[in-house]
């Protein structure tokens, strides 16, 4: 038989491979290109935030502003799409942090803001899809639907794990880093794109288990502190 202790090394050895497995140190953006970027904007948000401007209107910008990128998509316009990914991304991080320096944080923003990020990713994937279907890009269409599945699952499962209560912010390839890359990609060349296209459905499908596993292991940690009390 098996002692308590051994039971203990072999549950912790497990957690470990675990975190090595769901919880690389991986960042696709580092947090210097990161700061740069924020650095750059500030200015900008100044400027708004001192005109007192209302930050859902940022929110609601970015949505039409990525309605734009989906029909680009759509006829083949790679390189106007992409930059009107990244213009919309753009837009997305300004309503945050103009609603922070105003203190217009309110829940109905937080739940307007997530709402349309979702529609606008729809959207966006959508005009991807129709671009490669229209060419007979069967397999690339497929990835382009697991990709957009992917991407949703991220969001759902962290909104779930905060309405149990959990913060639930990890994971290798979030929002931000799904709007830089197809942005880049879709500038760069199609091939690029496609490639990207390829790691968001593998990695945000990862990171979803990421996220489920973080929620999975903090509950944990609280429960073995309770029981250690």
């Amino acid at each position: 038989m098996c002692s308590c202790g051994g039971r203990k090394k072999v549950a912790h050895l497990t957690k470990r491979n675990l975190e090595r497995t769901l919880a690389p140190n991986i960042n696709i953006l580092p947090d210097r290109l990161k700061n740069v970027y924020l650095n750059i904007l500030t200015p900008v948000v100044k400027f708004f935030v001192a005109h007192q401007i209302n930050p859902n209107l940022f929110t609601t910008i970015g949505f039409v502003v990525n309605i734009g990128s989906a029909y680009f998509f759509g006829i083949g316009s790679l390189t106007v799409a992409g930059i009107l990914v990244l213009l919309s991304g753009t837009f997305d991080n300004i309503d945050g942090r103009v609603a922070r320096a105003t203190n217009r944080v309110t829940k109905f923003g937080a739940l307007y803001d997530s709402t349309l990020d979702r529609y606008a990713e729809v959207i966006m994937f959508f005009g991807l899809a129709y671009y490669f279907v229209s060419h007979d890009y069967l397999w690339r269409s497929v990835a382009v639907s697991i990709a957009l599945g992917g991407s949703l699952m991220v969001s759902y499962v962290r909104a779930r794990a905060e309405g149990l209560g959990f913060e639930c912010k990890v994971g290798i390839m979030q929002r931000p880093e799904r709007i830089v890359l197809i942005g880049f990609g879709s500038i760069i060349h199609e091939h690029v794109l496609m490639g990207v296209v390829i790691a968001i459905a593998i990695l945000a499908n990862f990171t979803a288990a990421q996220r489920l596993y973080h929620v999975w292991s903090t509950e944990n940690d609280k429960k073995n502190e309770l029981l250690g009390a």
